[in-house]
């Protein structure tokens, strides 16, 4: 069941959602016409990983998590929602291939987004020890 503070903790993925379409547009109407595309989604991979850590910190420094473990769930929850969304909406909506999907996670080729998936599953724990006093 979903209590009041969860309800919190889904409303920040939305915002994070939106948060990162919004950098997606920035990147495909500003800089990415003037990089390549790799270098273009590097960049957008970084300012991803900081606009959503803002977004991050605020949420969890108003509505701390109750412990380490709630930490840990709450950016496992974050993660899986964020792939969940990604394989879904642009396999469904955006008509890309399972395998132009998955070719995103390539680090060997250069592909970074694996770092925001990662940094939404930790951060969160991050920020709770960071909150710890001693």
């Amino acid at each position: 069941m979903l209590t009041s503070g969860n309800w919190i903790y889904l409303g920040t993925w939305v915002v994070m959602l939106l948060v990162s379409v919004a950098n997606g547009a920035v990147r495909d109407f500003t800089y990415g016409k003037r990089m390549n595309e790799l270098a273009a989604h590097q960049l957008s991979t970084i300012t991803s990983v900081l606009l959503l850590g803002g977004v991050m910190w605020i949420c969890l420094r108003f509505y701390p998590p109750s412990s380490g473990e709630h930490a840990v769930v709450l950016g496992l929850v974050w993660a899986l929602l964020t792939i969940a969304f990604e394989f879904l909406f642009f396999r469904v909506v955006g008509g890309h291939s399972w395998a132009e999907l998955l070719g995103n996670y390539n680090v060997l080729q250069g592909r970074v987004w694996v770092v925001v998936v990662l940094w939404l599953a930790t951060a969160p724990t991050l920020f709770f020890h960071l909150r710890q006093p001693g």
